[in-house]
């Protein structure tokens, strides 16, 4: 089992950055597979940004080319680079967990927000 915390969100203007952190503890950090979810009041939530065991990494269409996701496992800690920042960007945002061979996402944090104002 793995337990996570995010941090770093908060209020920023249209076209600036935030960068969000993700602390693990509680299981091996590395073999996980991690996502960054976000879910507006009234909307569905929707996956971000996700990057594999191995590396490898996916984005949603409308945060391509502004958002980066990494993770450093000496640190236990997931990251999601958000740049050139859109009032649509406003929203909770989760970070997740997802063991190996696993087909869905079973740990997740509590939220940060993120606002951006126009």
């Amino acid at each position: 089992q793995v337990q996570l915390v995010e941090s770093g969100g908060g209020l920023v203007q249209a076209g600036g950055s935030l960068r969000l952190s993700c602390a693990a503890s509680g299981s091996i950090f590395s073999i996980y597979a991690m996502g960054w979810y976000r879910q507006a009041p009234g909307k569905e939530r929707e996956l971000v940004a996700a990057i594999s065991s191995g590396g490898s990494t996916y984005y949603a269409d409308s945060v391509k080319g502004r958002f980066t996701i990494s993770r450093d496992n000496a640190k236990n800690t997931l990251y999601l680079q958000m740049n050139s920042l859109k009032p649509e960007d406003t929203a909770m945002y989760y970070c997740a967990a997802s063991r190996p061979y696993s087909d869905y996402y079973e740990y997740w944090g509590q939220g940060t927000q993120v606002t951006v104002s126009s």
